[in-house]
């Protein structure tokens, strides 16, 4: 099967971020596909962009996975710069479907862009390759900029991204979902019941070969900043308490502040590794409320993570408390953490509860620092065999529901039958 998979924002293990579509097209190809993965040139989560030189596309293959880079305008934040890009994308895969259907006779066209605008070319290219259409829908947009972003549902920009999802929902020949509370939105759009699948986030298992919690793991190399902090704290007797990720308002950090303020002289530490827009003001804030059991660090590479996180006790992942979460989350922090059998604390109110179907740990209410002290302290008095205990169910659930083998697998259940264009 040839399967060609368009997503604005596409990266692989050379680039950075959005890393799912490389582990589920490398999937593919294992299973004996070909996959081509069309991308945009410019993207704000990648760490390296792809050298174009000044000319309009590159092809590469990476890992049997083959890439078309589009080359699009840069932009920096989320304005008016952005959209021109979102334009730039569309356009140049709509100037460029023909040639894409002809090159690549795709039995399978996917729109992947997290924004549903490039369905329209999407929809294009498997209409003139007589290939099956596939959506795949990461975040509900329009309703994200608009609950997020206070738009108006009567905003030009937003009353096109709705008539693109309602596009989406009626003319796609199937729907994978990441967000697991999406079927009563999307059949209110025109999706018929039988089209949805749902394919969380997941992880690569072999970057976690061997990472199973026990001594030897703890070799491992960290930063040596960290490491020693840690080594530490631990003599010290601390329990520590872990975020790993991005410093940003949707991670809800300062909640985490506010419960290392009230733990003061509790036997406890917090440990926050990433960076973001948020960390600058959180360690000032740390420093003007004289917090010394709160440690920040720098973030470290992919392939130290596993090593990182099996050095914290406790795992934490916080959000704000925001009705949009209602159709479901699936963070890829919290499946790592999971498969570094931490147990977890989650501070969320959402449609879905991983950490109460994995049983790794409790979910306390967001943005609550009472609630997020109490749980600390509640695993804490839990002494480390139960808290083991809580890590390997985590870690059991995530080899079972979250690697890309089994889920590379389930997408593929989507882009089985016969194209039913309408």
């Amino acid at each position: 099967m040839n399967i060609l998979l368009i997503n604005h924002y596409a990266g692989s293990v050379r680039h950075g971020m959005e890393y799912r579509p490389y582990y589920l097209a490398r999937e593919w190809v294992r299973s004996g596909h070909r996959v081509t993965i069309v991308a945009s040139s410019e993207s704000h989560i990648r760490s390296q962009a792809p050298a174009l030189h000044g000319k309009a596309r590159l092809e590469e293959t990476i890992d049997g996975v083959d890439y078309i880079w589009l080359a699009t305008p840069p932009y920096r934040g989320n304005g008016g710069a952005r959209v021109r890009n979102m334009a730039a994308f569309v356009l140049r895969l709509r100037r460029d479907a023909q040639r894409l259907a002809a090159s690549l006779q795709p039995d399978v066209v996917i729109a992947s862009s997290t924004y549903p605008l490039d369905i329209w070319p999407a929809h294009r290219i498997a209409r003139l390759a007589g290939a099956r259409l596939l959506f795949e829908l990461h975040d509900l947009w329009p309703l994200s900029p608009m609950e997020l972003g206070g738009y108006s549902r009567w905003h030009p920009f937003i009353m096109l991204l709705q008539a693109a999802e309602n596009f989406a929902c009626r003319h796609a020949d199937a729907v994978v979902s990441i967000l697991p509370k999406v079927r009563t939105h999307l059949e209110a759009h025109g999706m018929a019941p039988h089209k949805l699948h749902l394919v969380p986030n997941g992880v690569d298992p072999a970057e976690w070969e061997g990472n199973a919690g026990n001594a030897a793991d703890a070799a491992s190399p960290l930063p040596s900043a960290l490491d020693a902090a840690l080594d530490s704290l631990r003599q010290r007797g601390k329990f520590v308490v872990g975020y790993a990720g991005t410093h940003g308002i949707s991670n809800a950090l300062d909640t985490l502040l506010d419960t290392a303020e009230r733990l003061r002289g509790q036997p406890v530490a917090f440990v926050l590794v990433g960076s973001g827009p948020d960390k600058p003001a959180l360690v000032r804030r740390a420093a003007q409320l004289g917090l010394d059991n709160v440690h920040f660090f720098d973030p470290v590479p992919k392939a130290q993570v596993p090593a990182m996180l099996r050095r914290f006790d406790l795992a934490y992942i916080g959000w704000k408390r925001q009705p949009l979460y209602r159709f479901g989350i699936s963070p890829n922090k919290l499946i790592d953490y999971m498969m570094a059998a931490r147990p977890v604390l989650h501070a969320v109110d959402a449609g879905n509860d991983p950490v109460l179907e994995a049983g790794c740990g409790l979910t306390v209410a967001p943005e609550d620092p009472q609630a997020v002290a109490d749980g600390i302290l509640a695993l804490l008095a839990l002494g480390a065999d139960g808290r083991a205990a809580l890590g390997q169910r985590g870690r059991a659930h995530a080899l079972a529901n979250h690697t890309y083998p089994v889920l590379g697998q389930r997408f593929l259940t989507a882009l089985a039958g016969e194209p039913r264009h309408g």
